[in-house]
């Protein structure tokens, strides 16, 4: 675990003055339809409080109000409409993803026929563009309904909780009995697994991405054991999706040459952008319950995100100048 997180940190930008607006990570949420408008918020404000220096919410009409609201910082994109089929859609989603580093898909998607019409559309858009995606919540049901979505692409991680794994086997053929060392999910300990054969790269049971079984010794598997809070938010997993969205982009930064020496293969970057991303939301789960108790709400995590990653990270990646006029 220490060379692992000895590699997560190379891929922080550094903040000595280098680095210019965007450079730091564009990270894109597609979800939020009439009734979700919290959790692609968590997600998307996550990813500024870890470090993003843009957020973007594609969402539909319907939530775009109600999440401009939650907060000025987020650039709100409301193309999503119902009334419009994905191909009609496509052209503006096309154009908003060449801008940013990373694509998280699911958070308050909803399993409306039009929204998820709409998630695949992005989906592809992004494979095309060869795009890092993390898939969370809803995307996760869209995946195990048709899992050549994400099968054989390396550049995706997908999150799911102890639920959302079991319904994934379930609807995939894996048996949810698998051995801990030999599958993945989010719970008491957050299991991280990836195919290290080159069929997929994902933050799941390598099982799930079409991996052969029969290559289970190619499968690195890691276990984040961090302390976290003793209550379950139920926005939490959208602060991970953020957070681990982040450290995607920043990755694609990394890769890009913009900071770093490039020594890490890309290869590598979804299995650390989850530790890392693991590492600080369940961080800030502790730090979060620590001050609210039994009544913690997932609102708390938030000014607890930027400490977190301080507390994990060190204070010497926040900058060497931070607090100093």
């Amino acid at each position: 675990m220490k060379a692992i997180l000895n590699q997560v940190k190379q891929l922080i930008p550094p903040l000595d003055g280098s680095l210019h607006k965007g450079q730091s990570g564009r990270v894109g949420v597609l979800g939020g339809a009439l009734d979700y408008t919290g959790a692609p918020f968590f997600a998307a404000i996550s990813a500024l409080r870890f470090g993003a220096d843009l957020s973007h919410v594609i969402c539909s009409p319907t939530a775009a109000g109600a999440i401009k609201t939650y907060s000025p910082d987020l650039i709100v994109h409301p193309i999503l409409r119902e009334d419009k089929s994905s191909e009609q859609v496509s052209p503006e989603l096309k154009s908003i993803l060449s801008r940013l580093h990373v694509l998280v898909i699911g958070p308050g998607l909803g399993r409306e026929p039009y929204m998820q019409s709409f998630a695949k559309e992005a989906l592809g858009l992004a494979r095309k563009q060869g795009m890092f995606v993390v898939l969370d919540a809803d995307a996760l049901w869209m995946v195990g309904q048709d899992i050549s979505l994400i099968k054989g692409y390396r550049r995706a991680v997908v999150t799911p909780n102890v639920a959302e794994f079991s319904r994934l086997s379930e609807q995939l053929g894996v048996d949810p009995k698998t051995p801990a060392d030999e599958r993945a999910g989010l719970g008491a300990t957050d299991i991280i697994s990836v195919d290290t054969t080159g069929d997929a790269a994902s933050l799941e049971a390598s099982q799930l991405a079409g991996a052969d079984p029969q290559k289970e010794k190619a499968q690195e598997t890691v276990e984040v054991d961090t302390k976290g809070g003793l209550k379950r938010c139920g926005g939490q997993g959208d602060v991970l999706s953020g957070t681990v969205g982040t450290m995607l982009a920043w990755a694609k930064c990394y890769e890009d040459g913009i900071f770093g020496n490039g020594s890490i293969p890309a290869s590598r970057f979804p299995l650390l952008a989850a530790v890392g991303g693991s590492m600080v939301t369940r961080t800030a789960s502790r730090r979060a319950f620590f001050k609210e108790g039994r009544g913690v709400v997932t609102q708390d995590m938030l000014p607890e995100v930027g400490k977190a990653f301080a507390e994990v990270f060190g204070e010497e990646t926040q900058g060497q100048d931070r607090g100093k006029l």
